[in-house]
């Protein structure tokens, strides 16, 4: 049995997908890029403050779910910039307290809107 979850502290879904989908103790949410839920933008700062606004938005999801961030298992980023990964990896290391999730990280051509980074995420309980 699956649960539809949505939450409007994350960007609404922009196509034919699901911010995230409960199933039993698992939730499997959507990659999520740093768009602010407010006002549909990019912050300014570059890829630092698109994988913050990234983690805000995947913490908002987690929230509504009933899960923490310490719930999650994996992640999968995406780069639109391998070159990217240094400043990406250092937000990222700070959004967990204690052990870190099993990740991979990629480069892709292009993300959504010209996003330079997308996380997806997959918790546990």
């Amino acid at each position: 049995m699956k649960k539809v979850i949505a939450t409007k502290n994350a960007p609404a879904a922009i196509g034919p997908y699901s911010q995230a989908i409960l199933a039993g103790n698992m939730l499997f949410a959507s990659g999520q890029l740093g768009l602010n839920p407010e006002t549909g933008e990019f912050p300014e700062g570059g890829v630092k403050a698109q994988t913050e606004q990234s983690f805000k938005n995947v913490k908002a999801i987690l929230e509504e779910a009933g899960f923490t961030i310490d719930d999650v298992v994996k992640t999968t980023v995406f780069l639109a910039d391998m070159s990217d990964f240094a400043a990406m990896n250092e937000v990222y290391a700070a959004q967990f307290s204690g052990d870190f999730p099993a990740r991979s990280a990629v480069a892709v051509k292009t993300l959504p809107k010209n996003a330079l980074v997308e996380v997806e995420i997959v918790a546990v309980k």
